[in-house]
């Protein structure tokens, strides 16, 4: 552990959780974001679904830790919405266990602290033809496994859950789709967010952030920047004066192309 201690932001979720740091992802901007004001912690496990996640739940997130996360982001779904396998084996998972999956990490998740804060993603839209064009170059040949049709069933429950707890959540199967052009410049292969993509996760979390009701707010302007007090050895400008450099988050909003009312 180093020091000073900052708030905790922890991702926890299957590859789009994992892959959120690689080619402009969602995580890389947050962590950006919050750089001198909050630590984003990742645990993010490729090929993973709810059930899964179930059985490592206490041990990423132990009672009883000293420090308990101040913000925990969850996504569990893609894979849980997968046409079932024959000899039963595989990511999916029946839509009535995913959502009590999803329920008891949430249980799980809100027993930690009282200032714990939770936020979940709900299953995005798949480019169908990009899926099969991959599948076609490795010589599968088959039903598709992963459609929108199942993407929008699972998301539509996790929403539901969402309401039904009051946890914030983003609706990341409508966000996506908000753009035009989404099946050809919102993945890198159907599935996994490119920067464009990545880009529209990033900003609907960020507006989750801002528009949030809590006690202490985790909007990024709201959090103290360490070590963020005006010093003589901060850069000099033009008029011979020093210049405190430590609050430049819209410069880094600006860098990423994402609208400067976050």
């Amino acid at each position: 552990m180093v020091g000073p201690s900052r708030p905790q932001f922890v991702l926890f979720g299957s590859s789009i959780v994992q892959y959120s740091f690689s080619n402009g992802g969602w995580g890389a901007i947050l962590a950006d974001l919050y750089s001198r004001k909050a630590d984003i912690l990742l645990r993010g496990y490729a090929g993973w679904n709810s059930r899964r996640a179930l059985k490592v739940l206490e041990q990423v997130f132990p009672k009883d830790a000293t420090i308990q996360p101040s913000l925990v982001i969850v996504y569990f779904g893609g894979n849980d919405s997968m046409r079932p396998n024959p000899l039963g084996l595989g990511p999916h998972v029946p839509l009535s266990e995913y959502v009590e999956n999803m329920r008891k990490i949430a249980t799980h998740l809100q027993s930690l602290s009282e200032k714990t804060r939770i936020i979940f993603l709900s299953a995005p839209p798949v480019n169908e033809e990009q899926i099969r064009e991959h599948l076609r170059i490795s010589g599968i040949i088959g039903e598709l496994n992963r459609t929108n049709k199942l993407c929008k069933i699972y998301s539509d429950a996790c929403l539901e859950l969402c309401r039904e707890m009051d946890i914030k959540a983003v609706d990341l199967f409508t966000s996506i789709q908000k753009r035009k052009d989404w099946e050809t410049t919102c993945f890198t292969d159907g599935v996994h967010f490119s920067s464009e993509g990545s880009k529209i996760v990033a900003e609907e979390i960020l507006k989750v952030l801002k528009e949030a009701n809590w006690e202490s707010s985790l909007q990024w302007t709201s959090l103290a920047t360490e070590f963020g007090e005006d010093s003589p050895y901060d850069p000099v400008g033009i008029d011979g004066k020093t210049m405190n450099v430590s609050e430049d988050g819209v410069a880094r909003l600006m860098q990423w192309g994402i609208s400067n009312g976050y």
